[in-house]
């Protein structure tokens, strides 16, 4: 936590300060087991995006916060900007994507030719999206080891025909491109496939993130180019081959928790379990319980459910 004190202390606003206990709405004793959530620590909305990754991780903060007693709601949202926009009254917290949302705020609020405040620091892009968050009343929490970067991939006849490997490959190509509908001018999407490796993207299909729809699109020809996570388990035995991303394009990307300032004043012992919860998480371990869900077709509630308890989270 030493870091994140020392970001807080540069804010110049005090929107960001460490969330402390105060009188009511108190947890539970942290001694209490699993099913001891009752809704008598009060109520809390989560948003979360239409992918089995995003449902993944909504369903380990859904499980801490029932086994404290929170009574939970989740909505699934499709776009950033929905439930971005709804927070913080309607919406307490949401899993997020360190450069996703840095990448949001800073082009939402400085306009979308500002230049980039995300990079592949951590740190760097968590100090500079900081005060567009406490803006809006927001705050980020501690950044989890596991990273999920987009990615992007092609059928592996393709690769083979066409000796693609890595996005540079495609340069001076002409490609339709299978995406998240907020694709379309994001540096880590549309924009750095063009500018920065010279790929003509001529249509962005809004099919969306690592979904059915846009892994047939690619397998079908329909389009060339598919969009996924680093952590994706299912394109090999899809046919589909991950091209590196040589360039750089990607920024941090550390699945974080992203809370209503106002709700972590009003319930002070939230922080320390999402903090628990990112620290038990790195890339092995989270691309194992995504295989589960996406390739066994197991439940992201079981498998969370599951995890929590080995964890001892619950």
């Amino acid at each position: 936590m030493q870091r994140r004190r020392s970001l807080i202390s540069l804010a110049a606003v005090g929107v960001l300060s460490m969330a402390t206990a105060c009188a009511g709405d108190d947890l539970p004793d942290e001694g209490a087991g699993p099913g001891a959530g009752s809704g008598s620590a009060g109520t809390v909305t989560l948003a979360t995006q239409s992918f089995d990754e995003a449902a993944l991780i909504t369903a380990m903060y859904s499980g801490v916060l029932s086994n404290a007693g929170y009574d939970v709601t989740v909505k699934e949202v499709g776009r950033r900007d929905v439930y971005v926009g709804e927070m913080p009254d309607s919406v307490q917290i949401a899993p997020e994507y360190l450069g996703g949302i840095a990448d949001f705020m800073n082009t939402t609020v400085n306009g979308v030719d500002a230049e980039p405040i995300t990079s592949a620091d951590a740190d760097a892009t968590l100090e500079a999206v900081t005060p567009l968050l406490e803006a809006q009343g927001l705050t980020l929490l501690e950044p989890s080891p596991a990273t999920s970067q987009n990615a992007y991939f092609v059928t592996q006849e393709y690769s083979d025909a066409e000796g693609v490997t890595a996005l540079s490959d495609l340069e001076g190509s002409s490609v339709v491109l299978a995406a998240n509908e907020d694709c379309p001018g994001r540096a880590d999407c549309e924009a750095g496939l063009e500018e920065v490796y010279g790929i003509n993207v001529t249509k962005v299909l809004p099919l969306g993130f690592a979904s059915p729809q846009t892994y047939q699109s690619v397998l079908d020809g329909e389009s060339q180019v598919g969009q996924t996570g680093t952590l994706d388990g299912t394109l090999e035995s899809q046919g589909l081959v991950l091209l590196e991303d040589d360039k750089g394009i990607q920024p941090a990307q550390n699945i974080i928790p992203l809370v209503s300032q106002e709700f972590l004043d009003s319930n002070g012992g939230v922080e320390p379990l999402l903090d628990d919860l990112m620290a038990a998480l790195d890339n092995e371990t989270l691309a194992g319980l995504i295989a589960r869900v996406t390739v066994d077709r197991e439940t992201p509630e079981d498998v969370a459910d599951e995890f929590l308890a080995e964890e001892g989270l619950v």
